[in-house]
């Protein structure tokens, strides 16, 4: 086999497709977030981020920072080794126990990623559990889908948000059958909301654990930033509630809540957590900064929800296929994966506005999509900059508007 020929037609498939992905290298400018640097072959130019998933800004916080600088003065870079050999410092602490009170649960564990907090989180309660099935949303995240898949137990997938589906699905397994219903709270490529109180009260009904991915949420809704079971007074309602520092939070890291011996058997069995280096020190100190402000402020929460619905109205008003939801998301519909980088390509190489394409397979074939995350930070001039953009693509590309 020419392994190098295999490879190339591998990634010409994906070009040919419309779906290979190129990273724009890009430097934030701290302090003037929207704005950042844009590194090309042909030098480096200042641009405006319209994709960023650092939602409200907290990666630029001055709290945040000044936490940040303070921890590496005190303590200096790396944490030193995984949390059971020397890794779990002081830092880890207090922000496990921050967590855990966000979230109303008796204990938490972080994880360098929610995406390895989803994977060994799920994988361990299906091997933990003897018999336990997965009951999934059909649009959970990929992160959930590959933890139930390694968990290598019996897995049920049910439509997306049908509450009967599920009831219907669970109602075929005994109430001493191991269940768990996991599922997202905001979905972050169509911006809806799960019923978290129909799901929940049906898993209580059939005896069934609930897991909860809140990662499109934590920091941005409820009172204190605790997502939206926070928001809709549901915490006390969920099992287990998982999160991540690296968008609301403005940082990096993921990290389940629950109970105690929860906690402690997915810390005591899962290898996504024992063999990993845990976070550094720095990172750590920056979320519980960002976490503690974020109970106590709402401004951030105000401004991105105002934000976000201008925008939207904006879309709709221009007549461009803005695909409606009650969060921060706004997903505006190009339906060809060809069609969504070329458009994506001018946008940051004509009007230095940087949008990158979702196409398959993080969304389905026939609904590729730019995804726009307006934050506090972008002002009306940056709105009227961006709406003059898409306008001129959409009528140049021949692009279908909303009908």
């Amino acid at each position: 086999m020419d392994y190098e020929e295999e490879l190339a037609g591998a990634l010409r498939a994906l070009r040919q497709e419309g779906r290979y992905r190129e990273f724009a290298d890009i430097r934030r400018k701290r302090g003037n977030f929207p704005h950042a640097s844009y590194f090309s072959a042909d030098g480096q130019r200042s641009i405006k981020v319209w994709c960023s998933n650092d939602y409200i800004g907290m990666g630029q916080h001055p709290k945040v920072l000044k936490a940040m600088h303070e921890a590496i003065e005190t303590a200096g870079a790396g944490a030193g080794g995984t949390r059971n050999i020397s890794g779990t410092t002081h830092y880890h602490v207090e922000l496990e126990r921050e967590l855990a009170d966000l979230h109303g649960k008796a204990a938490s564990l972080l994880f360098t990623s929610g995406y390895v907090a989803n994977e060994a989180a799920l994988s361990t309660l299906a091997r933990i559990l003897p018999g336990c099935v997965i009951f999934s949303d059909e649009q959970n995240h990929a992160s959930m889908i590959e933890g139930i898949r390694h968990g290598g137990g019996p897995k049920r997938i049910w439509a997306h948000n049908d509450v009967e589906d599920l009831d219907r699905q669970l109602s075929e397994y005994s109430n001493d059958t191991p269940k768990v219903v996991a599922f997202e709270s905001v979905y972050s490529m169509d911006g809806d909301i799960a019923p978290i109180a129909e799901i929940c009260a049906v898993a209580k009904k059939h005896n069934a654990l609930t897991y909860l991915d809140e990662v499109h949420a934590v920091g941005i809704y409820g009172p204190r930033g605790g997502g939206i079971a926070d928001r809709d007074g549901l915490m006390g309602e969920v099992d287990i509630i998982e999160g991540t520092l690296a968008k609301g939070f403005g940082l990096m890291g993921g990290y389940i809540a629950a109970s105690t011996n929860m906690i402690d058997a997915i810390r005591s069995y899962a290898p996504g957590f024992i063999f990993t280096t845990s976070l550094a020190p720095a990172i750590v100190a920056g979320a519980v900064a960002s976490i503690r402000h974020l109970k106590e402020s709402q401004v951030e929460r105000t401004q991105l929800q105002e934000r976000a619905r201008e925008l939207k109205d904006r879309m709709a008003a221009a007549n461009l296929p803005v695909l409606e939801n009650p969060s921060h998301i706004v997903p505006v519909m190009v339906g060809d994966p060809v069609r969504c980088k070329k458009l994506t390509d001018a946008l940051l190489e004509r009007f230095g506005v940087y949008v990158q394409p979702i196409n398959y397979p993080t969304v389905r074939r026939g609904t590729e999509r730019i995804r726009l995350t307006p934050a506090p930070y972008h002002t009306d001039e940056d709105m009227d900059y961006l709406m003059d953009a898409l306008n001129t693509l959409w009528q140049e590309m021949d692009l279908a508007r909303a009908a």
